[in-house]
């Protein structure tokens, strides 16, 4: 796990979040990153999104995910309500989900307009399930033309993509492409079906790609009592993998407080508690994988 050395920052004598590199970017970000999803994304709870932004910026976190889609629009707009103050704490990813060079540069626009920013760290080819998506996204006339652009005029500084149901689709795309990270999921249910783990992480290490992980708890779907049973097992599991950070939906301030103290108390698993609580999921690995067979 040498491209991914984790490092402790000291400040005023309370040890900080650990960070990890982000691949090829220059950025090291927080192990524990702010996904836009859960309360973020709710458009009647926008003083308490407001509010878990900033006590996870308090807490270390530097980087937060987002998306269009995501409370259609609601969750931008929460977090650009903090951006227009914190702007310079957060490496920021948002997302285009259309596959078009016009339609993503539309998009964009309202992206940025919504995070109350005029730049963004990363921009990302949103959720590429099929062959017909990549191929559309990465043609001429494609998205992939719109994020060069942008890159070129300093709209964006880093390109990514992103999916969660085919790692062989994922495979292909940064085969074909040479982007600066990649967004999947990574949980213990994972080497069940489809492996992320196994058939992509390899290569995306191979490449020094910035490698964000998700779906660590499955929507929760993970915890069983006679399986994975906290959150320690779920997130330790994901950040015990060569990725530089995992991004996690959060619901309430006490998940914040949860998730910065597992960061900050980290040490990679044995292989033997890998393996382990990869065995405690297989009873309910469609379950721990729903997202790859109905999302």
């Amino acid at each position: 796990m040498s491209n991914y050395l984790l490092c402790l920052q000291i400040i005023g004598g309370v040890i900080a979040m650990q960070k990890r590199k982000l691949g090829k970017t220059g950025y090291s970000v927080s192990i524990f990153s702010l996904g836009g999803e859960s309360t973020l994304e709710r458009v009647d709870r926008v003083a308490e999104a407001e509010k878990i932004i900033n006590r996870a910026l308090d807490l270390g976190v530097n980087y937060i995910d987002t998306a269009p889609a995501y409370g259609m629009g609601g969750s931008e707009s929460n977090i650009g309500r903090v951006m227009s103050y914190r702007r310079r704490e957060v490496f920021l990813a948002t997302k285009t989900g259309n596959r078009t060079y016009d339609g993503t540069m539309r998009q964009v626009e309202k992206s940025l307009a919504h995070l109350q920013t005029n730049y963004l760290d990363l921009y990302q080819l949103h959720d590429m399930q099929t062959r017909e998506d990549l191929k559309q996204a990465l043609a001429e006339d494609g998205a992939i033309k719109a994020l060069e652009q942008l890159k070129s005029e300093k709209v964006i500084r880093n390109m990514g993509i992103t999916g969660h149901k085919d790692p062989s689709l994922l495979i292909q795309a940064i085969k074909e492409y040479p982007f600066d990270c990649l967004l999947i999921s990574l949980n213990a249910g994972d080497p069940h079906y489809r492996s992320f783990k196994q058939e992509l992480l390899p290569e995306a290490v191979k490449q020094n790609l910035g490698i964000i992980a998700m779906k660590v708890t499955a929507v929760g779907r993970i915890f069983r009592n006679e399986g994975i049973t906290k959150m320690e097992q779920a997130f330790g599991y994901t950040l015990s993998h060569p990725v530089s950070t995992a991004i996690i939906g959060i619901s309430t301030m006490a998940e914040i407080e949860e998730n910065a103290r597992i960061a900050n108390d980290f040490k990679p698993f044995a292989e033997e508690e890998i393996k382990y609580l990869e065995k405690l999921t297989a009873p309910y690995a469609e379950e721990a994988n729903f997202f790859k067979h109905y999302w």
